[in-house]
């Protein structure tokens, strides 16, 4: 039997639903119910109607997906499938900094775990950072916790303050200029599509930049026949099952180790055995909730 046959098998006994990040292997995506990215699948939740939710991803996605959908059961296949850049934001210094800059606003990227989140004013994702930072009223911002991400917010931003934390995203930040003009000398027509937690020389010569969902959007929206990708390798997956006629190419090979965490075996497993299940407490749970709410309430603000 497949793994795709096996999924659907274990999947029709209980009450369940099958998420997976865009930078999750092939197959894991193939089998999902709903495959996107982290926040969109976390909303997506919240519109299915079932008991429990699979969620393939890292630490923080699994996180958000229950502090959104506290009525249901998030299930993380590897729980030591961890974000390197969510465990660069340390809450003490988080809460120093806090009490040292009353009059500063914290926000915080979604791409951070739950502990970050309660001590937020407001959170972002990659597509709406913008946005948010403009809505705040107040003058000065802490951005977190990446610094590539917060550099991108200021090139739109200018009437504010921003403080950049300094964490980074090591698959994003390894992607260099040097490979991507390789692969434009290579193929001059191609179209450069890069995600904002590349850094800003990366950014400077991008065709396109935006969030996974965007980036995605704009490959199959697009008139080139070759575009280069600055993202997670597995992404490319997705644009070739939606843009077939299409050719992607991927400088520096960018690879995300803790997303590959998460097999197969793993997602069968949990399937199976409907753990290891995402435990969160519930008061620090309310305080990470509000931040997120608070994004999506400036979202329909349009």
């Amino acid at each position: 039997m497949s793994f795709q046959d096996e999924v659907k098998a274990l999947k029709e006994r209980g009450d369940i639903v099958l998420v997976a990040h865009n930078y999750q292997i092939g197959p894991i995506q193939d089998a999902a119910d709903y495959a996107g990215d982290s926040f969109g699948l976390a909303k997506k939740v919240t519109e299915l109607d079932v008991e429990y939710v699979v969620f393939c991803g890292v630490d923080f996605m699994a996180e958000s997906a229950l502090i959104l959908n506290t009525d249901k059961t998030v299930i993380h296949p590897e729980p030591k499938a961890r974000c390197p850049m969510a465990a660069m934001v340390d809450i003490d210094e988080l809460r120093e900094f806090k009490r040292k800059n009353p009059d500063t606003a914290v926000v915080s990227y979604v791409n951070t775990n739950v502990e970050t989140k309660a001590e937020s004013d407001v959170c972002c994702t990659s597509s709406n950072a913008v946005k948010v930072v403009k809505s705040l009223r107040e003058h000065k911002v802490l951005f977190l916790p990446d610094r590539n991400l917060g550099d991108y917010i200021t090139r739109f931003v200018k009437d504010k303050e921003i403080t950049l934390w300094e964490g980074y995203c090591g698959t994003h930040d390894n992607i260099t200029v040097k490979s991507i003009m390789e692969l434009k000398d290579r193929y001059p027509d191609a179209e450069v599509l890069v995600h904002p937690e590349c850094k800003p020389e990366v950014v400077d010569i991008a065709d396109y930049v935006g969030s996974t969902a965007g980036m995605l959007k704009r490959a199959v929206e697009s008139h080139a026949k070759r575009l280069i990708i600055g993202t997670e390798m597995e992404m490319g997956h997705r644009m070739r099952i939606q843009a077939p006629d299409k050719e992607f190419y991927f400088p520096d090979d960018p690879l995300c180790q803790n997303m590959k965490k998460i097999t197969t075996d793993k997602v069968l497993r949990s399937l199976k055995e409907l753990q290891p299940v995402v435990d969160i407490d519930k008061k620090l749970m309310e305080r990470a909730r509000k931040p997120l709410e608070r994004m999506m309430e400036i979202g329909r603000g349009n």
